[in-house]
């Protein structure tokens, strides 16, 4: 081998051998798999980045993260699980139902820690509070039971309170779930004798058409129903109660006047 070619092929080597060994460091990581619903991390995906640098964790030094982002976007959910667990990650880190459910149909080894369950048993991730089994485990809320509170604060601030627009977000959870959720308002506003106006928006795009629609059948209030989405675009929905001269009601309790 002349001597040129010998420089060259070691000096190939010598470059390639650095890269190798990092992308070898870099697989002997934790790799943890974040699946967030919407366009961007979530209150509760951002929450678990802030857990893991208090506990001493930092991204690309003890720990490797692969993020995916559905846009609201059910039908890609799925995809986007499967892709995690082709990957080969240690854990399955999702925010709300939904995706969950996918993580759930993509694998049934790979741990699947979910942030923000509504119903875990209803929408059939787990089998009990009690005793969970399977993969999945996580934090939830009992939305449906807290919706009449919210009607009530809400009838109690307002006087004269007639007509209420209800914003929900019909892929937030599971179909039992958001049944339930539908009942409950439902229930609730008869019981306080109000008009109900049942608004959806299936993503962000919806919301403007939302409470044009809102304007348009003369709600006095609105009320939010949880949902991530929902919840993600909270300060754009308070501006628009405020131009829509709405009062509006969160699941947190919250409540503003709006308008003069």
């Amino acid at each position: 081998m002349k001597r040129r070619e010998f420089i060259t092929l070691v000096g190939g080597a010598a470059a390639a051998w650095p890269l190798a060994a990092n992308a070898q460091q870099k697989r002997k990581l934790p790799l943890v798999g974040v699946l967030n619903p919407g366009s961007t991390d979530t209150p509760g995906a951002i929450g678990f980045y802030d857990g893991l640098r208090e506990l001493g964790y930092t991204e690309g030094l003890n720990v490797a993260i692969e993020r995916r982002y559905g846009d609201w976007n059910t039908d890609r959910f799925q995809q986007l699980a499967a892709d995690l667990v082709r990957l080969k990650v240690d854990v399955i880190v999702v925010v709300s139902t939904s995706p969950a459910r996918a993580a759930k149909q993509a694998t049934s080894i790979v741990p699947i820690v979910v942030a923000g369950m509504a119903d875990p048993v209803g929408d059939e991730l787990i089998v009990s509070l009690a005793r969970p089994g399977g993969n999945i485990t996580g934090t939830t809320f009992l939305g449906p039971e807290l919706i009449a509170k919210r009607f009530g604060l809400l009838n109690e601030a307002i006087c004269g309170l007639s007509r209420v627009a209800a914003l929900w977000h019909p892929a937030a959870y599971g179909k039992r779930t958001i049944e339930g959720m539908l009942r409950e308002t439902e229930t609730a506003a008869q019981a306080l004798r109000l008009q109900l106006q049942l608004v959806p928006a299936v993503g962000p795009g919806d919301l403007d058409d939302a409470f044009v629609t809102m304007t348009r059948e003369h709600a006095d209030a609105v009320i939010q129903l949880p949902s991530p989405m929902l919840y993600g675009e909270h300060k754009r929905i308070v501006e628009l109660a405020a131009k829509s001269r709405l009062r509006q009601c969160t699941p947190q309790g919250s409540l503003w006047r709006m308008g003069a």
